[in-house]
C-alpha cells in the first residue's frame, strides 16, 4: 500500500540529541512503502542562515539526502526555520514548497502549510510574520548582519518566544476557524494538513471537509500517514 508521509515541528537542536536520533531512525526505518515525504516546517528549533548551520545539521542533511534518492522530499518553511535557504535544501535533497501548497492526494484535493498563518488572533505574531516575510528583510538578515549578531538575535527570539507563549491564552495560539474555512474555500480543497500548534488531531469539518494537525517531536515522534484508504496519525516513542 503506497502512502505519503508528513512530519513537522521536530525543532531539532544540538541540545536535544534524543530528538535528532529519533528522526534519523525514522528516516532510516520508518518510511517503508512511502512514495513521498513532506516536512512541513520547524524542522529546526532555530536557523540563523545556511552559512552558520550547526555541525549536527550536516548529519541531518545527509540522512534526508539518502531518502531523497528513493522518493521526493518536500520542505515547507516554519516560523522557527524560515531562513533555511536553497544551499541547505540542495544538500539535503529537499524541494522547497510555497507557503501554501495544494496537491491531489489520492483523489482528494489537499492544502498543505505550516499553519502559523492560521493563528490570526495572535496579532503581534502576525505583524512580525508579515515583516520577516519581506524579501528585502530576509536578504539583509542573511547577507549584511554579522554571524555573531544573527546568533544573538536568534537567542533573543527563542527566549522571547518562550516567555510570550506562557502569557498567551490557549485560544490565541490555536488556529482561527474562520481562517481555516477561508483557506479551504479559496484553494477549493477538501482537506487541510498543517502543524505549528503541537496539537495532533483529525478534525472533521462541515461539508465533508477535514483538518489534520501533525504533532511535535518533543516527547515522541509524530507522523501522519496518508493513503488511498485514509489518514492515520502515528506516535513513535523515543528509544532510550
Amino acid at each position: 500500500m503506497k502512502r505519503t508521509v508528513f512530519v513537522g515541528d521536530l525543532h531539532l537542536s544540538a541540545d536535544r540529541p534524543d530528538i535528532t536520533q529519533a528522526f534519523l531512525d525514522f528516516l532510516a526505518y520508518g518510511l517503508k512503502d512511502a512514495e513521498a515525504l513532506y516536512i512541513i516546517g520547524d524542522l529546526f528549533e532555530v536557523w540563523m542562515g545556511d552559512d552558520i548551520a550547526e555541525p549536527f545539521t550536516q548529519d541531518i542533511a545527509k540522512a534526508i539526502k539518502a531518502v531523497s534518492r528513493l522518493m521526493p522530499v518536500y520542505f515547507t518553511h516554519g516560523n522557527r526555520d524560515f531562513m533555511v535557504g536553497r544551499t541547505f535544501c540542495k544538500q539535503a535533497g529537499m524541494q522547497i514548497l510555497p507557503e501554501v501548497h495544494c496537491i491531489n492526494l489520492y483523489g482528494i484535493r489537499t492544502v498543505v502549510l505550516h499553519g502559523d498563518s492560521l493563528c490570526t488572533l495572535d496579532e503581534a505574531y502576525q505583524r512580525f510574520r508579515r515583516f520577516r516575510s519581506i524579501g528585502a528583510v530576509r536578504w539583509i538578515y542573511a547577507h549584511l548582519l554579522p554571524k555573531k549578531t544573527r546568533l544573538n538575535i536568534a537567542a533573543k527570539i527563542r527566549q522571547k518566544s518562550v516567555q510570550g507563549n506562557q502569557q498567551k491564552q490557549y485560544e490565541i495560539m490555536d488556529v482561527e476557524p474562520s481562517a481555516v474555512d477561508s483557506l479551504l474555500a479559496t484553494t477549493d480543497c477538501r482537506r487541510m494538513i498543517h502543524g505549528h500548534t503541537h496539537r495532533p488531531d483529525i478534525h472533521q469539518l462541515a461539508e465533508h471537509k477535514e483538518r489534520i494537525v501533525v504533532g511535535d517531536w518533543y516527547t515522541q515522534g509524530s507522523v501522519l500517514s496518508v493513503s488511498a484508504q485514509g489518514c492515520e496519525l502515528q506516535q513513535r516513542p523515543f528509544t532510550s
